[in-house]
């Protein structure tokens, strides 16, 4: 598989993103950029938010982690359903009954100023840091596999990715996002399945029997009663609940997807309906991840327990032939795509509405928002660019992961400032919010790492953001006005 005929397929499926882009950003307005006029069909973005949810990080790192964990990660999914149950009763019908365009306005009606800006901020770094991990993941491969052959430095490659993104984005906003997510998410699915039919005909094995094999299989545990594990039910269980809530309630990626429905009640169908297309995606992940096991024992390949997310391009790319290795690069560039364009669209929509406050400018015209509006976009593009470049800098996969690890943390204040709004009818002392919010996942981050020698062994998992969030309402408890309350 030569690196021309790679960048040849690269360049096809580009083509025919702009060509949906072409279609469905004409006669685009602001309006389009931020909400997609509220025209949005419940079952597109539904669809389309698999893709999304589903980076190039997970496209190699859940198959591969079945070597070492089994599918013990469905306990984690098995939580994003009670998550976005939440999600779909409890936060949307809020943002939707406030009219909210940027969920972080709810900050500033329940707490003040200074709450609305530590929401958005967060959310801004979180979202700026782990987009800029995905994209590089996925970049780092095609660098290696086509670019390096031609002597193309690595800035350059991330240059014209980043430019092919604004090109598609910066004028239809989550209008065109709705429609290239579904493309995306089709393409990573073909490959998955694809990928799992090939290996089988390769091990010479049908596919229902291979797949009855999977099931039969230790590989196929899913519960683990190992307290001390940090793969044990319940922390999975309930760390996969709040991961849900914080990453797409929390989230103004993923939030303005579903606020650029029509209403609540198509809002709902759609969290629902995403909720349960992503159970059945993530299981056919896992069931690739299997495969693949089974096919790297036959063929005798190695697996290094440390680097497991080697496992699927080793095999996809080197052992199933030129077709299957050509898909998965296209699988990984469609979960690739979602990581940059809707990260751009909601970086761009929460700087624009929370820092700029351009819609509480009456007397901005249409024409001078979207100047402003183009240009935060720009912006947050070059910092991508440099944050990924940064990463193949540091060339240190282990310090890389720990800043990836350090953008998780960030979600845990929205998760305590959300929470705290939710369910208590406290007024608190605004101005002291952001030093909370900043002490918060330090303290956590520190207990995560320490913890196998304060707990006796204890190691945390996926509940860490459960922690990370009780820290910050334990801290907002503290900054609580006796004077004032919710009436």
């Amino acid at each position: 598989m030569t690196p021309g005929l790679i960048l040849t397929v690269v360049a096809l499926y580009s083509l025919l993103l702009f060509f949906v882009v072409w279609i469905t950003s004409r006669n685009a307005d602001n309006e389009s950029y931020f909400i997609g006029n509220k025209s949005s069909r419940w079952y597109i973005v539904a669809y389309g938010m698999i893709g999304a949810s589903l980076s190039g990080v997970t496209f190699m790192s859940v198959p591969g982690a079945v070597a070492t964990t089994q599918f013990s990660y469905m306990q984690v999914v098995f939580g994003y359903m009670i998550g976005y149950t939440v999600i779909a009763m409890i936060l949307m019908p809020v943002y939707y009954s406030m009219n909210l365009t940027s969920i972080y306005t709810y900050l500033e009606r329940r707490f003040g100023n200074a709450s609305y800006k530590t929401g958005s901020f967060f959310f801004i770094l979180s979202r700026t840091i782990g987009a800029s991990f995905r994209i590089y993941i996925v970049i780092n491969v095609l660098q290696t596999f086509v670019f390096d052959a031609w002597g193309v430095p690595f800035v350059v490659t991330v240059a014209t990715f980043m430019v092919l993104i604004l090109l598609y984005t910066y004028k239809g906003g989550v209008k065109t996002i709705v429609w290239t997510d579904t493309l995306q998410t089709t393409f990573m699915l073909i490959t998955v399945i694809v990928s799992v039919v090939m290996i089988s005909g390769q091990l010479g094995i049908g596919l229902t029997d291979l797949l009855g094999e999977v099931m039969r299989s230790e590989i196929s545990k899913i519960y683990v009663s190992d307290v001390l594990s940090p793969n044990y039910f319940w922390k999975n269980f309930l760390g996969g609940a709040f991961i849900a809530i914080a990453m797409t309630g929390l989230d103004q990626e993923m939030m303005q997807k579903n606020l650029s429905c029509k209403n609540i009640g198509e809002a709902k169908k759609n969290m629902f309906s995403f909720a349960a297309v992503l159970l059945v995606v993530n299981f056919l992940f896992l069931i690739l991840g299997a495969v693949l096991v089974f096919y790297a024992n036959q063929n005798n390949l190695s697996i290094d327990p440390k680097h497991t997310d080697n496992l699927f391009p080793e095999i996809a790319l080197n052992h199933l032939g030129t077709f299957t290795g050509l898909l998965f690069i296209v699988g990984l560039i469609s979960a690739a795509y979602p990581s940059a364009d809707g990260a751009l669209t909601a970086l761009t929509t929460a700087f624009c509405y929370d820092f700029l406050r351009l819609n509480k400018k009456e007397n901005l015209s249409e024409e001078s928002m979207k100047r402003t509006r183009i240009i935060v976009h720009i912006s947050f593009a070059v910092i991508l660019l440099l944050m990924i470049v940064l990463f193949r800098v540091i060339n240190n996969d282990a310090v890389i992961r720990n800043l990836f690890k350090v953008a998780g943390y960030t979600y845990g204040p929205l998760l305590g400032l959300f929470a705290f709004g939710f369910l208590t009818k406290w007024k608190i002392k605004d101005k002291w919010v952001p030093l909370v919010c900043v002490i918060s996942p330090a303290i956590a981050y520190f207990i995560g790492e320490y913890a196998p020698q304060i707990f006796a062994g204890y190691k945390f998992g996926f509940e860490m953001i459960i922690v990370n969030g009780l820290i910050t309402f334990i801290g907002l408890m503290m900054l609580v006005r006796t004077d004032k309350a919710i009436k």
